[in-house]
């Protein structure tokens, strides 16, 4: 059975959520599922705004028949190939062979090489402020590559004034009972799994994020429609705002974020020793250990607190695995204008510590400061000291 959702009178949701996903792209551990957002619109044309997962397939078709009544469809426009958005764009074109395409050049490459229909003779190929006539609105075409696949385009429709944002602006997690972000608490509930989201995903890209935030502060937007998690229609500066200090690479606030691996409890002893030593000085502190949490997490964190500390164990004259995943995420990600911290532990040749300095050292706009500590296997009473001069510089 259909689930439609009114984004206003000519717009409806005819996506689908998927409830069971724990793994999102093979990679990052979801609790709350994932959906899949499609968008219909009904003009003299009508024009469906990506397709979905084909894990939601059944429902999605389900929603596009109903949603379109009888009429044909028209127009699909492509704005991203991810397959989780591009899935279904197979058996889309067998349900409805007329549908004309709207791809740029960029997607043009990836549908042959994803796909063996013929797209040459379906195709709407659009640029960089192109139009297409539907009716009583003339859908606009954004260029927006790189944020994060570089084929992304954005579409923006001036009569309802929505933005179709791609994969900008999501979060992890189904939706629940209204498709809405203003139906939830934004720090409470949103904003932890959006920023998840962002950093992970597209945290690598702030230059190009911020290119395409400020082609959207060029229009009048009154609804954001994102590929993922909730549709934006009120408060469109909190979401906006987030994202710009993000792609900054600005932390959202002074905290540090206490990111260790332990073997045997030694390191995680420090780690939460200093945080105490942290907290005491007025500073929020989160402390995430890294053999239990996804990286992830870490990288989330990376981006809200403007301080990090590392505390890792040697292992095989390496950072132990966990840690290394870490720090090389850290880096993968693009973290910048952070205060960072170094602890390593090592019961005979500690050497984590120094390639962790290499690998972050050249982060732009970081400072790895020059007090450390290198544990020997266990902390000691005369580490506090050390420990109190790092909480002290950290904080400063």
């Amino acid at each position: 059975m259909y689930d439609l959702r009114k984004i206003t009178d000519n717009i409806t949701w005819v996506g689908a959520c998927d409830r069971r996903i724990r793994i999102f792209e093979g990679t990052y551990p979801i609790e709350d599922g994932m959906n899949y957002n499609s968008y219909l619109i009904a003009d003299e044309k009508t024009v469906l705004v990506d397709t979905v997962d084909k894990a939601v397939a059944n429902n999605f078709f389900e929603n596009i028949s109903a949603a379109l009544n009888g009429r044909s469809l028209d127009y699909l426009i492509v704005q991203h190939m991810e397959p989780d958005h591009s899935a279904t764009l197979g058996e889309l074109v067998l349900r409805y062979p007329d549908t004309k395409i709207v791809v740029n050049q960029k997607t043009m490459g990836m549908i042959s090489r994803f796909f063996g229909f013929d797209i040459e003779s379906r195709a709407v190929v659009v640029g960089e402020g192109d139009t297409l006539d539907i009716g009583s609105r003339k859908l606009t075409f954004v260029m927006a590559p790189m944020v994060h696949w570089p084929e992304v385009m954005l579409t923006y429709d001036p009569v309802d004034k929505v933005l179709f944002s791609a994969d900008a602006f999501g979060n992890f997690g189904a939706i629940d009972g209204s498709v809405f972000a203003d139906s939830l608490d934004f720090e409470g509930e949103f904003l932890p799994e959006a920023r998840r989201y962002y950093t992970n995903i597209v945290g690598k890209y702030g230059a190009q994020v911020q290119m395409a935030l400020k082609k959207a502060a060029a229009l009048d937007i009154k609804y954001l429609c994102p590929l993922h998690g909730l549709v934006w229609r009120k408060d469109l500066d909190k979401i906006l705002g987030v994202y710009d200090k993000w792609s900054r690479y600005e932390a959202e606030e002074k905290g540090v974020a206490v990111l260790y691996g332990s073997v045997y409890g030694n390191s995680a002893n420090c780690a939460q020793i200093l945080a105490g030593k942290i907290s005491d000085k007025g500073l929020p502190v989160k402390v995430l250990d890294m053999n239990v949490k996804h990286f992830s997490h870490a990288v989330a964190m990376a981006f809200k607190y403007d301080r990090i500390v590392i505390v890792t164990p040697t292992v095989n004259a390496e950072i132990l695995v966990s840690m290394d995943t870490v720090v090389r995420a850290l880096a993968g990600h693009n973290v910048q204008n952070r205060k960072i911290a170094v602890i390593d532990n090592g019961t005979w040749a500690s050497v984590a510590g120094k390639s962790v300095r290499e690998i972050l050292g050249g982060l732009k706009g970081t400072t790895i400061i020059e007090e450390g500590l290198t544990i020997a296997s266990s902390l000691k009473e005369g580490d506090l000291s050390v420990l109190d001069r790092i909480a002290e510089e950290i904080t400063a």
